[in-house]
């Protein structure tokens, strides 16, 4: 009967052992292993940092993108949407239809003004500038995207960073270590496995810990990388929307023009 209770506490007391050799063996690291270590946990830290803000980030833009989409294809007026996709500041959508909105009521404004002093009549005058007009919303829409697209991808050049220098960042602490180990190792009298073990233990440290800084890192970047190219389809594809929305609205400006300068 006393044989059970002592099991347990052996085995706690082996698995304290173990912690506290690890911890014995990080502390005990040369100044070099020991900076690679504290790098790869900046690393590590900002990373996962920058996981948790993007995925969030990137959440609220597909939600109220998506929200977006169905204000816009169920209201069918403009001023109407414009209002929604003001309170939808996290919509990549939004912000390309502000854009391209804005520029449309510029032009639209420009059109309905007669300039004093320009050659030609004024239904030639918005004839030619509804053919120019068409072009300044399709730059202002493309703008708007590369916008987008650059505040999407903001702080996934680090991730890309981490995923590929980390590995290499541990295996210079690895190599290090084994060298300091194999140099203490020839000053010694004795060559036994014991004497250099421990400082390839500690070496080895420095490569697990960038593989796990990096990991997570690549795998993150991969997702988010898809998911912005997801949203930069969906704002190409309602550029191309709203495009032809805006040269319907030109050619029904230039019919309304046409039947005022013919008297219908």
């Amino acid at each position: 009967m006393g044989a059970f209770p002592e099991g347990p506490a052996v085995q706690t007391g082996v698995a304290f052992q173990h912690s506290t050799s690890m911890l014995d063996m990080l502390s005990g690291a040369g100044p070099v292993v020991l900076g690679v270590l504290y790098l790869l946990l900046f690393f590590s830290i900002v990373s996962w940092g920058i996981m948790l803000y993007k995925a969030r980030q990137l959440r609220q833009a597909r939600i109220e993108s998506k929200r977006f989409s169905d204000v816009f294809w169920e209201l069918q007026d403009l001023p109407a949407v414009h209002a929604a996709a003001v309170e939808l500041r996290g919509s990549p959508l939004a912000q390309v239809f502000r854009a391209g909105y804005q520029e449309l009521m510029r032009l639209t404004r420009s059109r309905t003004s007669v300039q004093p002093g320009a050659e030609g009549s004024p239904g030639q005058q918005q004839e030619g500038n509804g053919d120019r007009g068409i072009d300044t919303v399709e730059r202002a829409l493309r703008r708007a995207v590369r916008e987008q697209v650059t505040h999407l991808e903001r702080a996934l050049t680090f991730l890309a960073t981490t995923a590929s220098t980390a590995p290499f960042v541990g295996l210079f602490g690895t190599v290090w270590g084994i060298m300091n180990a194999f140099r203490g190792l020839s000053l010694t009298r004795t060559s036994t496995i014991q004497a250099v073990a421990p400082g390839i233990a500690e070496a080895l440290v420095a490569t697990a810990i960038g593989l796990a800084a990096a990991i997570p890192s690549v795998v993150a970047y991969n997702h988010f990388s898809r998911r912005v190219r997801v949203l930069t389809s969906d704002m190409e594809n309602f550029s191309s929307e709203f495009l032809n929305i805006a040269e319907r609205h030109f050619l029904s400006t230039k019919s309304a023009a046409k039947d005022r300068r013919h008297g219908v």
